[in-house]
């Protein structure tokens, strides 16, 4: 078994929050089980931590930190571990999308990933056969946290009909999802429009894509294909992708139009399906 002492810890965040980790605890002179106590974790899952075997949480480093005094330095330090945790050729956009000041999406399959449930999540991640859907799934929630800023970007989503139709991890989990894209139908930053299939032909029938605008850097157009990402700041592909955004947004439903349609179809696919009689009953 790799031994934390053998650790590098400038070798990656997660190898130096290990690292960082055991330093800290020994220098409080407790064991794995004792810290393990502390936080209501067991010891052992405070020695897989420490040997790279678990990714960590944030709960788990906000616990940590307040078990040994640390001032947040695991709070801080778990945004980089768990943003290390994402494919290689998907932090570069990451590392955008944390610094966007406007995003617009659209999206033809899943429900756009800052506003994933971690149910659907875990059952979009797994369908790539990852070695840790777990340390996948923490970095994902972990950049949802970008809409729980005191000032986050103003963002839009416009989703495909067939997005809600598609049952991504079973009814319940569902149900949930389309239950949390109604948490933002007043939400301040976030706009959800769904595209109808009635729509029929639309400008984005080639797939999905997301522009990002900043402060004080180029908008960037980003897609994906089946193997990695794509980002671009040119300005011809710029131009084509706001006025294909445009025409999505005129054929899209209203905002509240939309918000509708997902509870008409949270309650009709993804309700209680038992049969009248068997509700009266219970």
């Amino acid at each position: 078994m790799a031994n934390i002492q053998t650790l590098d810890p400038s070798a990656s965040p997660l190898d130096y929050y290990g690292w960082e980790l055991r330093r800290q605890r020994e220098a409080h002179n407790l064991k794995q089980g004792q810290l393990g106590d502390i936080i209501f974790c067991t010891g052992s899952l405070i020695g897989q931590i420490e040997t790279t075997k678990k990714i960590p949480t944030r709960d788990f480093s906000e616990r940590v930190d307040a078990a040994l005094g640390t001032g947040g330095v695991f709070s801080r330090l778990v945004g980089l571990v768990l943003r290390s945790q994402l494919p290689t050729w998907f932090q570069p956009y990451a590392d955008m999308e944390a610094r966007a000041a406007y995003i617009s999406t659209y999206q033809a399959q899943l429900v756009y990933g800052l506003l994933q449930t971690e149910g659907y999540a875990r059952a979009v991640l797994a369908t790539g056969m990852p070695d840790d859907v777990d340390g996948l799934l923490a970095a994902r929630m972990e950049r949802q946290r970008i809409l729980e800023r005191e000032r986050p970007p103003l963002a839009w989503a416009i989703l495909d009909e067939a997005v809600l139709h598609r049952p991504i991890g079973g009814r319940e989990v569902m149900r949930k999802q389309l239950a949390r894209l109604l948490d933002y139908a007043d939400h301040r930053w976030m706009r959800i429009q769904v595209l109808p299939f009635e729509a029929g032909e639309h400008a984005s029938l080639a797939g999905s894509f997301t522009t990002m605008r900043f402060d004080d850097d180029p908008d960037i157009v980003y897609t994906e294909d089946l193997i990695s990402g794509h980002m671009t700041a040119n300005p011809e592909t710029i131009r084509d992708a706001a006025r294909r955004y445009a025409h999505l947004q005129a054929a899209a439903l209203s905002v509240e139009a939309s918000a509708a349609l997902i509870a008409r179809v949270m309650e009709e696919r993804y309700g209680d399906q038992s049969r009248p009689e068997e509700r009266a009953v219970a």
